[in-house]
C-alpha cells in the first residue's frame, strides 16, 4: 500500500457531530498501542501483537503518513481510519484505488462512531479526489464490518478466500450530480 498522492497533508482537522478526524500526535501513543494489543479489535485481523513489542517499536508519534486519521472523541482518541493505495500484493479489482480501513477500541462499539468516522471520511475523498473510487475488504465472518460496509454504500466486486477465511471486497463510489 502507498499513500494517494495527496499534495496537502495533513489536512484540517474533519470535524463531525460527534468526533474529530485528525493527524495523530504524540498524546494517541497509549491509545494506539492499547488498540494493537487488543485480541477484540484484531478478531479478524490475525490477532492482536504483544503489547511489550508495541511498547518498544511504537514511535512517539504513531502511524504519521498521509492517509492515516486518528478519531477522537471527546479530546480523546477512540479509533484510526487509514486511506491507502491498494498496490501489490492485493485483489486485481482493487490494485490503485483507495482502500479504506478503520479500527477502534472495544469501548467506542455500538455508538455508530466507525460510521460516522467513515462517512466523514469517504466525504473528504470525495472532495480531494473527485471521482475517487475506494475500497473496504473484510472476513464476511466480521459481521459489524459488512454492515457497515452497507450502511456506508459499499457493494459487494467480489468473495475470495484468504489467510483461511472467506473475504469480501466492496466498492464505494461518490455520487457525482449529473449534467
Amino acid at each position: 500500500m502507498e499513500d494517494l498522492g495527496l499534495a496537502a497533508w495533513p489536512p484540517e482537522p474533519i470535524r463531525t457531530e460527534r468526533l474529530v478526524l485528525r493527524e495523530p500526535e504524540s498524546r494517541d501513543r497509549a491509545a494506539f498501542i492499547e488498540m494493537l494489543a487488543s485480541p477484540e479489535v484484531h478478531t479478524y485481523l490475525g490477532g492482536p501483537r504483544p503489547r511489550d513489542e508495541l511498547e518498544r517499536e511504537m514511535p512517539e508519534v504513531p502511524e504519521r503518513w498521509p492517509g492515516s486519521f486518528v478519531v477522537e472523541l471527546d479530546g480523546s482518541m477512540i479509533g484510526q481510519i487509514l486511506l491507502r493505495r491498494a498496490m501489490g500484493r492485493c485483489r486485481p479489482a482493487a490494485v490503485g484505488k483507495a482502500d479504506l480501513g478503520y479500527l477502534f477500541l472495544p469501548r467506542a462499539w455500538g455508538f455508530g462512531y466507525a460510521a460516522e468516522a467513515c462517512a466523514a471520511a469517504l466525504g473528504w475523498i470525495g472532495r480531494v479526489l473527485p471521482g475517487e473510487s475506494v475500497v473496504l475488504t473484510t472476513q464476511t465472518a466480521n459481521a459489524g464490518s459488512m454492515r457497515l460496509a452497507a450502511k456506508l454504500g459499499f457493494t459487494e466486486v467480489e468473495r475470495f478466500e484468504a489467510w483461511g477465511a472467506e473475504q469480501w471486497l466492496g466498492k464505494w463510489s461518490p455520487i457525482t450530480p449529473s449534467t
